[in-house]
């Protein structure tokens, strides 16, 4: 198996830029979310198997950190690559949903289209881990964690729409 192009120095900043931007997301995501977990959320019937709220910000803390790295690997074959371009911009589609989703369902208290947009942003990660696994198999690998989360959270929206009708 080919092993990624070593890291040099002078990408530091394109590494630093790549896990920036969706840390920033997730930090706008939070935003819409984080005063609606004790006074909204808190209200909603859950099912037993949910997890507590406490495990949610450092997972999808080091999801966004993933998916930074995963950027990077892609993004440093080079912007002058039709392919690489191309699944930059599915990624961005797939950050811009996840954003989506948490002002849908958390400020607008929408359940169902909190699942609608949530379906939508599975399909755009599968998509993403493909583009990307073409081009650096590490950086596709890397996403996989994500579409798992994503799953057990489209379950969980879901059965809180089901019990929340």
């Amino acid at each position: 198996m080919k092993l990624e192009q070593s890291f040099k120095l002078n990408e530091i900043p394109k590494l630093v830029v790549a896990l920036l931007i969706p840390l920033i997301i997730g930090f706008l995501g939070s935003i819409a979310t984080t005063s609606q977990i004790p006074t909204w959320y808190a209200t909603l019937v859950k099912p037993l198997w949910a997890p507590p709220n406490w495990v949610f910000a450092p997972i999808w803390t080091t999801l966004f950190i993933l998916m930074g790295i995963a950027l990077y690997l892609v993004w440093r074959r080079g912007l002058e690559r039709r392919d690489v371009r191309f699944a930059i911009l599915i990624f961005a589609v797939q950050l811009v949903l996840n954003l989506l989703w948490s002002i849908v369902f958390f400020s607008f208290h929408s359940i169902l289209g909190g699942f609608i947009v949530i379906l939508i942003l599975w399909i755009a990660i599968l998509a993403n881990i493909i583009a990307f696994y073409i081009i650096s198999k590490p950086a596709g690998i890397l996403l996989v964690p994500y579409i798992i989360w994503v799953s057990i959270a489209s379950y969980l929206n879901y059965s809180l729409y089901l019990l929340n009708i």
